[in-house]
């Protein structure tokens, strides 16, 4: 089969399947004879379709799985209680052969944890976090879970190099330009800071006018951020093939995006309960503090965009995607109304789940308004209560007198 035919075929093949998953054809020889050897992607919570239809093998032939409807019952089970971390990234490995894949000394500083002596003590302590397990063979085999955090190259596990994190700056305000996009070929663990850190490099000073910033300071807050993209990687729909979080920043705002929409609404991110969609990746992320499990890191980046007095975050779903901006430095004198709106509902949400309510004296000092200037802010709450996102808590109270919640509260 020539090359131009493996094209061919691999282009035909990739439109027939739904969803689409990673495969590769190698050729090699065997007893002196030429083989082509199809390799392709496990099924992940659900079965694959080949044009339009699930196909099954009963014995010697090839049939429609909607046809046993038993063995299709039991297949969706089996593939929906695997988690993606738990999914095999490489395996039939010798004990070098994983240590030379996994960062593992960065696992042992992430935890804390002295360096064990000798390979077999390493292994042990990688598979009692189920990041790695020995095969019946003694071989070793890697999980996802190993790869995607300590993974030195997440290119040497085939598919999973696709969703290594992504930092994009591009001149001005549009995708138009962008300057050369700095490699991050770690797993996640490894990579982590480095993408903080030349994000942080890249990010003009900010004069912070909060009360409690008297100092210069980064243009965004640096828990805001670190929480957003850990948010980003541990949220991230992992069945999506061939895209990863990413990390954009322009001229006015900086975009974080990871595959998968939120498993909340967006405007109840802050006060509903913290559902993890990868619940084996963030429990070990929180264990090397890099993210946290409790569900405030939501309030964390609302609240730090408050005490630098910037525009309020926007959270959207958008085309599979989930995407968090933060917005540079703009008064209020310049904010759009969907703008302002959306600063007084985070306000409103913030004191909401600290128990406390919003009023004019609380707008007032969200938005450094003057004391003097109470009618500013009675006209932003009343914009916003027009707008539907926030209510009165007491409308029976006089007007300088009321308090305000969220619409949901």
């Amino acid at each position: 089969m020539g090359w131009g035919q493996v094209q061919e075929l691999e282009s035909w093949l990739l439109q027939q399947l739904s969803p689409k998953l990673n495969f590769a054809f190698h050729s090699v020889t065997h007893t002196g004879h030429p083989v082509v050897v199809l390799e392709m992607d496990a099924a992940f919570r659900h079965p694959v379709q080949f044009q339009g239809a699930e196909w099954v093998r009963v014995g010697s032939y090839k049939k429609r799985l909607r046809e046993f409807p038993e063995m299709e019952r039991e297949l969706w089970r089996t593939l929906d209680r695997t988690p993606f971390e738990w999914l095999v990234a490489a395996e039939k490995l010798v004990a070098q052969d994983v240590l030379a894949l996994l960062d593992y000394p960065t696992y042992f500083a992430r935890m804390n944890a002295p360096l064990p002596d000798g390979h077999q003590a390493l292994l042990a302590a990688l598979a009692a976090d189920r990041l790695v397990e020995r095969m019946d063979s003694g071989h070793w085999r890697i999980f996802n879970l190993g790869a995607l955090l300590f993974a030195r190259r997440l290119a040497d596990f085939g598919p999973l190099g696709r969703k290594a994190l992504r930092l994009v700056r591009y001149h001005g305000n549009d995708r138009l330009s962008a300057y050369p996009e700095p490699p991050f070929p770690q797993g996640y663990a490894i990579a982590y800071e480095p993408v903080i850190q030349t994000l942080h490099g890249w990010l003009p000073g900010n004069e912070a006018i909060g009360k409690a910033l008297r100092k210069d300071a980064r243009m965004y807050p640096d828990i805001a951020i670190r929480e957003l993209v850990a948010n980003a990687v541990i949220h991230q729909d992992l069945s999506v093939t061939g895209t990863s979080p990413l990390i954009e920043l322009f001229d006015n705002r900086l975009e974080i995006s990871n595959p998968g929409v939120p498993l909340v609404e967006t405007e109840r991110l802050l006060d509903t309960p913290p559902r993890s969609r990868n619940e084996a990746m963030a429990s070990m992320m929180r264990r090397m503090n890099v993210c946290e499990e409790r569900g405030t890191g939501v309030d964390k980046v609302v609240g730090s965009c408050e005490l630098y007095q910037l525009p309020a975050p926007q959270f959207e779903a958008t085309d599979g995607f989930t995407r968090s901006i933060l917005f540079a430095m703009r008064t209020l004198t310049r904010m759009e109304p969907r703008e302002r709106i959306r600063a007084v509902y985070w306000h409103a949400c913030l004191r909401h789940v600290n128990g406390q309510h919003t009023n004019n004296a609380t707008v007032r000092k969200r938005f450094a308004i003057a004391d003097t200037n109470s009618a500013m802010a009675s006209r932003l709450l009343k914009e916003a209560e027009a707008a539907g996102v926030i209510r009165t808590f007491d409308p029976d109270a006089a007007p300088k007198l009321r308090r305000y919640v969220p619409w949901w509260a």
